[in-house]
């Protein structure tokens, strides 16, 4: 009797346990929290029904000796096991390659303070170099008979800054705009729209002002997320003009029509 009591309060708090789960991904999945949090919050409505269970589960029989021993060893076993086995199937980041993404960044800062100063340089050359011809025709005009060669300043070409769009391309995996939007086929979490056609339905300019200024525009069918403001306002300020130039250079270069891109709204 006290068997079948059992059973069914374990069937009882098991169904139990599912539906609350079920409501809990529901809720996470409308409010577009990431598939791995969904299904913890499932894992937790089970967990949770598995301690009631356990709350109304009969005695068990008192373990003394090498018996209490081995229950004891038994149980760390299998609670190291599960909590192990849990966090294995997780999402794993390789160290290396955040490693690498972060030292992109810091590549593209020191190299811009190393072009920083030699522009300056190169300016101040061009600015003493057109004085000096601005000198020389004066001295022609006095009939001065000396004459002042004229150098052009050329910086060194930067062999190293490779094609825009794929500077741009590297932009977008460095920014990780793959976390919102989906892009041939990868990426996404509906909290922007897919983006293989954006460059047919805006122009380089519109796409600039929008990563810029996100308010600036609203993906149609995007009333909620443009509401709460899903895309950061922070880009102005994290990135440098030349790898906003590049962004756009590359999503301007993305006119696939087969993929429904929703409609860009211009917004006042």
């Amino acid at each position: 009797m006290a068997e079948q009591s059992l059973i069914r309060n374990i069937i009882k708090k098991g169904v139990a346990g599912v539906i609350i789960g079920i409501i809990l991904v529901a809720v996470a999945r409308s409010t577009h929290f990431p598939v791995i949090f969904q299904g913890m919050f499932f894992v937790y409505a089970m967990l949770g029904a598995g301690v009631f269970i356990l709350l109304d589960a009969p005695f068990l029989h008192r373990l003394d000796g090498v018996k209490a021993v081995i229950g004891l060893v038994l149980f760390y076993l299998v609670l190291s096991g599960v909590y192990i086995g849990g966090a294995s199937s997780l999402p794993q980041y390789d160290p290396e390659v955040e490693k690498g993404k972060i030292e992109k960044l810091l590549k593209a800062r020191r190299a811009r303070t190393k072009q920083g100063k030699a522009e300056e340089l190169i300016a101040r050359a061009k600015a003493l170099n057109a004085r000096a011809v601005s000198i020389e025709q004066q001295l022609r005009t006095l009939g001065g008979g000396v004459q002042v060669v004229e150098e052009a300043a050329t910086p060194a070409s930067s062999a190293a800054a490779g094609d825009l769009v794929a500077l741009g391309k590297e932009q977008w995996e460095l920014q990780e705009c793959y976390n919102c939007h989906k892009l041939f086929g990868k990426g996404g979490k509906k909290r922007g729209p897919e983006l293989d056609n954006i460059g047919n339905l805006m122009t380089p300019e519109a796409l600039r002002e929008k990563i810029l200024y996100p308010k600036s525009w609203k993906a149609e069918g995007f009333d909620k997320q443009y509401k709460k403001g899903k895309m950061p306002d922070k880009y102005k300020d994290l990135m440098f003009d030349e790898e906003v130039d590049a962004l756009v250079a590359f999503l301007a270069t993305l006119k696939d029509a087969s993929v429904n891109t929703p409609k860009p709204i211009k917004m006042k």
